[in-house]
């Protein structure tokens, strides 16, 4: 473990970015970190560097990703289909089974060195899905976990009809962590129809702005997620426009 402990995250607002190009981005600060990190390995405390975090928010344009134990016939376009939805399809390296991005999605990109903060990948995964339940209940809606199934749902508890309104599918190495979170703001989710969602085929799927009957203000949602982030964390906040 760092000898060295960095809790400060840079917090990057990418706007729309085209799936590939972000993937790419991350992969960059990725591969960065865990260099760092084979670097420092070998050096006393006060030769190492500090390793450094990141958050990054983004909408993606229509696209579909499948993760390693994913099924591809989940996805139930072809070619000419995708192309008709104009959405593109990429097989990564993620965990979890196929998802779908789009414009009205709040995607969230944890790049984190999670030595900065604890070394439990199931922790991680429920404190990020606690920043969206919070986030929820700031909007009045009641949110949760299915047991056995990631993400955040509603009707969660009687589940007479539950939905899912986050997903979630990470990559870490060396507690270096990637991909994260999607979060229904105001999506399409007509979009979810042509896929199996994380090769659920009895649940439904919904969105912020469905919840609530009115579509959502983007920027506010963000807000409350990053504020939700950094108390669950006890990140120090970095504002990098």
């Amino acid at each position: 473990m760092n000898e060295i402990i960095n809790k400060k995250v840079e917090f990057r607002d990418l706007g729309q970015l085209d799936y590939q190009q972000a993937w790419d981005y991350q992969e960059q600060i990725f591969a960065e970190t865990v260099a760092l990190k084979i670097r420092n390995r070998p050096l006393a405390a006060a030769d190492q560097s500090p390793s450094s975090n990141y958050m990054l928010f983004v909408e993606h344009p229509h696209v579909y990703t499948l993760g390693k134990s994913g099924k591809e016939e989940n996805l139930l376009l072809d070619d000419i289909g995708l192309r008709d939805h104009q959405a593109k399809f990429y097989k990564i390296n993620r965990g979890g089974d196929i998802t779908y991005h789009g414009p009205g999605q709040l995607v969230g990109y944890p790049i984190l060195d999670l030595d900065n903060f604890f070394t439990d990948i199931h922790k991680y995964l429920r404190l990020l899905e606690e920043a969206i339940i919070l986030t929820l209940a700031d909007y009045g809606v009641e949110a949760g976990r299915i047991d056995g199934l990631t993400g955040v749902w509603i009707d969660h508890i009687e589940q007479k009809n539950p939905r899912k309104i986050c997903a979630l599918g990470v990559k870490s190495s060396r507690w270096v962590t990637m991909h994260g979170f999607a979060f229904n703001v105001n999506a399409d989710i007509s979009y979810f129809g042509h896929i199996i969602p994380c090769g659920i085929d009895d649940k439904a799927v919904t969105s912020l702005h469905l919840e609530l009957g009115r579509a959502v203000d983007m920027l506010e949602v963000k807000a409350r997620v990053k504020e939700h982030l950094i108390d669950l964390f006890e990140m120090e906040s970095i504002e990098v426009l």
